[in-house]
């Protein structure tokens, strides 16, 4: 799992018909403060209904996305399972 923060949507015109109907967002992962980017930007297939500059859970292990999504064939990789709403790191 990872901490990401939404950064951009993503358009397509054309999509692989496992992904209609889902809507993909472009999200970065951070550090433990939330702010510093800590890694490669990827894209990441909505579940919560995150918004511009959430803080999200990221699910990235494909497997686990099929799984999560009740369909094997589904090519992602990444997914948004949750929204932080705060952290609290002792």
């Amino acid at each position: 799992m990872l901490i990401c923060r939404v950064v951009g949507d993503v358009v397509s015109t054309i999509k692989n018909q496992h992904l209609k109907g889902h809507k993909l967002l472009l999200v970065q992962p951070v550090d433990l403060d939330g702010q510093t980017p800590k890694g490669e930007a990827m894209i990441a297939l909505d579940k919560v209904d995150a918004g511009p500059q959430d803080l999200v859970l990221v699910n990235r292990e494909g497997g686990a996305a099929r799984i999560l999504l009740n369909n094997p064939k589904i090519p992602v990789q990444a997914v948004i399972v949750g929204v932080i709403d705060n952290l609290d790191i002792a």
